[in-house]
């Protein structure tokens, strides 16, 4: 599980009690607090409730529901079938190699196999050289390479000037599958490219009940309608296979791309995980082996935390098209030799991002250090850049900067002529919304509440910092910069047993729209003193006692925070994820503290709960 650092003067958010609780619990054979955390999440009724805690392939939504999946499905079923050639153009992230491999293989599957290689191929852009999306020149050379259906994925709903550079070519279609934002003209109406069709799940006028689909998940939704396409409703046992297979590449794009793991995003991403650990797929084999996760018991976190980087690494430090490779055209041998190059990538990709972590934390210092010396109020809103910080890390720089100070952060890889910048947010304060207000500055700049990037120049900026700090100023509240950790309920400690913990694995998968759930427990004891544990010495394990339940609790990377203000005999209150620590063939429950209160008793302050919650912490459990 990922291991974060413990913040200071944390929010606590408990979830009202739930009426009908213990009602559910017994239709549904679980315990009260599963029953909770599923009323929590709005999941009432009984049938909804039983799909959430057994996640079928069955409660996929048709394909033919998908705008613009049908038409897309019978053209491309049409170049199979006339031996065309075809190139897919897919994002450099997890969500483009993924939804590009499912193409990949399912046109190989339909068009019979490995004869069928020379006929269809990838193409992924350079993320530096070329960045985000279809790429005008890139198209044209495709064009000019013989193609006659080009289909981009995870990408391409605004490429408006570039889907027109291939209309004019002419002799080629453009198919267009994405789920990113769709341009909205002066109108207030949709521009969509001009192409043979684009397959997305917000088109105007859709009816599809999925409009969080990652890229890889329209890409697999269309596989399905190609084989459709080719031999109607009754797939042939080959295909049915490929489908399966496909569900552990949608599994890793979807769970990569933080859509909300809720609804069919859910069941793709659990049937996919189940389908990873028994893949056949040469490419993905060799990712698992060379991430140590051969044959092992797969979740969300590995996915996210294991899988996802070393695809992204070859990304970010150089090309993707390695990644695309590995996950379809390499043999075995060539598969592993990726493998191993992927996650030498990585380790160099940790050692860059851990290099310049450390000097964005030096400049963070220095600005702090001259704005008290010049008598200014801290500043809301993190911006810095610096020569030489490379461009491709720099995202995940400034997550890392929002997790340390619960600012949002913006980190820019200053070059001679340009400076590219990435951004990340805390809740609340809009990103996108922020860079326009001081667009004046800035070459470009695109995202969303929370992520964006941008270009600036670098004689512009100290100007874009300056206007980004009074916009902070005036946008970013106190309580933006308390993170907030939601609660489900309080419990008594000795319901926390190995089968709830297991019970609660039913939630999962976890992520985006589904998140952990987290739990408190009031008033326990620390019946010694805390012991700092863990090869850097940064893990705090405390043991807790509520009446007769007596249980160990740690806390990653929070010795430092908590270690002096600890004793024995102290009352504390703790925000917990409880989970199984297995060792030596024996498995215990284990909490994995998120935010520690001491109680007033013991001369701390404690987060108020709402006074209902307390109330029904027994009733609940």
């Amino acid at each position: 599980m990922r291991r974060t650092k413990m913040v200071a003067n944390r929010r606590w958010t408990i979830a009202p009690p739930q009426e009908g609780v213990h009602e559910l619990a017994r239709r549904l054979r679980v315990a009260p607090i599963v029953a909770q955390i599923m009323l929590n999440r709005g999941i009432r009724g009984d049938e909804e409730c039983m799909q959430f805690l057994s996640p079928s392939p069955k409660m996929l939504h048709d394909p033919g529901l998908l705008p613009g999946a049908t038409a897309a499905a019978e053209r491309i079923a049409a170049a199979i079938r006339g031996n065309e050639s075809i190139v897919i153009y897919g994002d450099y992230d997890v969500d483009g190699i993924t939804a590009s491999s499912i193409l990949w293989h399912a046109i190989k599957t339909l068009g019979g196999g490995d004869a069928w290689v020379g006929r269809v191929s990838t193409y992924v852009p350079h993320r530096i050289d070329e960045g985000y999306g279809l790429n005008a020149e890139a198209l044209k050379q495709i064009c000019a390479g013989g193609a006659n259906l080009i289909i981009s994925v995870d990408c391409g709903v605004t490429a408006v000037g570039p889907a027109k550079a291939v209309r004019e070519i002419g002799g080629v279609d453009l198919i267009i599958t994405d789920h990113h934002e769709m341009h909205v003209g002066v109108d207030g109406n949709v521009e969509l490219p001009d192409c043979h069709t684009v397959v997305h799940p917000r088109l105007p006028g859709s009816e599809y009940p999925n409009g969080n689909l990652c890229g890889a998940g329209v890409a697999f939704k269309l596989a399905w309608a190609i084989g459709r396409a080719m031999h109607g409703s009754q797939l042939p046992e080959d295909y049915k296979q490929f489908l399966r297979e496909a569900t552990a590449l949608c599994a890793l794009g979807t769970i990569a791309d933080v859509v909300p793991l809720v609804g069919e995003n859910r069941v793709i991403a659990a049937y996919g995980l189940r389908c990873l650990k028994e893949t056949r797929l040469t490419g993905l084999r060799a990712l698992l082996a060379g991430s140590r996760l051969l044959n092992e018991k797969l979740d969300a976190y590995d996915i996210g935390f294991k899988l996802a980087p070393r695809l992204n690494a070859c990304g970010r430090m150089g090309h993707a098209k390695l990644a695309s490779e590995l996950l379809t055209v390499a043999t075995e041998a060539r598969a592993m030799e990726i493998a191993t190059f992927l996650d030498q990538q990585n380790r160099e990709r940790q050692a860059t991002e851990k290099k310049i972590v450390q000097e964005a934390l030096e400049e963070v210092e220095r600005i702090n250090a001259a704005n008290t010396a010049a008598g200014l109020p801290d500043l809301r809103v993190i911006v810095v850049g610096k020569p030489g910080w490379h461009p491709g890390v720099i995202g995940i720089v400034a997550s890392r900067l929002v997790d340390r100070f619960c600012k949002p952060a913006i980190v820019v890889a200053m070059g001679e002529e340009l400076g590219l910048g990435s951004a990340r947010s805390v809740p609340g304060f809009h990103l996108a919304e922020a860079l326009a207000a001081c667009t004046t500055h800035l070459v470009s700049h695109g995202g969303h509440e929370m992520a964006a990037g941008l270009k600036v120049k670098p004689e512009e900026f100290a100007a874009f910092s300056a206007a980004m700090a009074e916009y902070a100023r005036q946008h970013v509240t106190d309580d933006m910069l308390r993170p907030e950790v939601k609660l489900e309920c309080d419990v008594a400690l000795s319901s926390v047993s190995l089968e709830l913990v297991k019970e609660m694995g039913r939630l999962g998968p976890f992520g985006q729209g589904n998140r952990k759930p987290l739990l408190a427990c009031r008033k326990l004891e620390l019946v010694a003193d805390p012991r700092v544990v863990g090869k850097d010495g940064g893990t705090l394990q405390l043991q807790v006692r509520q009446g007769q339940a007596l249980m160990k609790a740690v806390a990653f990377n929070s010795a430092a925070l908590w270690v002096d203000k600890l004793k024995r005999g102290m009352l504390i209150d703790l925000a917990f994820e409880p989970s199984l620590n297995e060792y030596n063939g024996f498995v215990n429950v284990e909490l994995q503290v998120k935010d520690i209160r001491i109680c007033p008793e013991s001369g701390g302050a404690v987060a108020e709960p709402d006074a209902a919650a307390v109330e029904a912490a027994a009733a609940v459990t």
